[in-house]
């Protein structure tokens, strides 16, 4: 058994005053003695302004949100997931969620393949492949705990790519997000609880949550789900965590009874 937690922020387009944010809300989490820990998507910087992004975008060995997430999983010992950082790419930026190990050392990186392009009304409107590189490769790394496969938020969407993780051995699905209120309300419960259930996974999926200084609307409920679909935790639109026990064992043993991962 170990511990996971999962932050709920409203992040800024301010990267100091995020990391602030998330320091206090990952300290409260070691205080759950969470083992892993993570974090939403666009963690550090939350704007949909292009030339802002590039302005303050950099590699990942100056990110400050970064060195300051991976000072602290050093100090405390833990396993941190940045649900999302948005990192310069020549002519594109990236958004890339980095998993951080026990002695702050960076484990892997995971940028987001499936670009959220969606008109879902006339005054709201999303177009990321304008600013952001998409990403080609599909992540799968091996925790103390197990495998955990990588995504970002509108992955969520595409069912083939989580049963390709499954097949590559993750028990463990991250899905740190900032899903619209719109999109939320409609399916964010409906779709985590069907990854879970399909691929006998953990599913993590924390959120952005409120209304940001863009004026942007994110869902939040930030939710732990289990391999058999059941909602272990779940958080409503303010700021917080969840913290829940996760049993490695679980996925196999239903993936054991009911073989559906390995037969299609």
């Amino acid at each position: 058994m170990f511990r996971v937690s999962c932050i709920q922020m409203c992040s800024s387009d301010c990267i100091e005053n995020n990391l602030k944010r998330s320091e206090k809300l990952i300290k409260k989490a070691i205080s759950q003695k969470a083992n892993l820990i993570i974090t939403p998507e666009v963690s550090s910087k939350f704007s949909l302004d292009k030339k802002k992004l590039f302005k303050v975008a950099t590699n990942m060995d100056k990110d400050s949100y970064l060195l300051g997430i991976r000072r602290l999983a050093k100090k405390y010992k833990k396993w941190i997931l940045i649900g999302s950082l948005i990192i310069k790419n020549k002519k594109k930026l990236l958004n890339r969620s980095v998993l951080i190990d026990d002695k702050g050392k960076i484990k892997t990186f995971y940028d987001k393949i499936h670009m959220y392009d969606a008109k879902l009304s006339k005054s709201e409107k999303y177009f990321e492949s304008k600013t952001f590189k998409a990403g080609k490769n599909i992540k799968v790394v091996k925790l103390p705990w197990g495998k955990l496969g990588l995504s970002i938020c509108y992955d969520l969407r595409f069912p083939n790519m989580y049963r390709k993780m499954s097949k590559m051995g993750a028990i463990f699905l991250s899905i740190p997000s900032a899903f619209t209120e719109t999109t939320g309300r409609r399916h964010w419960h409906t779709l985590l609880k069907a990854r879970a259930i399909e691929n006998f996974s953990y599913v993590f999926a924390p959120g952005q949550a409120g209304k940001h200084c863009n004026g942007r609307k994110t869902y939040g409920h930030s939710m732990i789900v289990s391999p058999d679909g059941k909602i272990l935790k779940e958080l409503g639109k303010r700021e917080g965590i969840i913290t829940a026990a996760i049993d490695p064992k679980k996925p196999f043993k239903l993936r054991k009874t009911i073989p559906s991962v390995y037969k299609d």
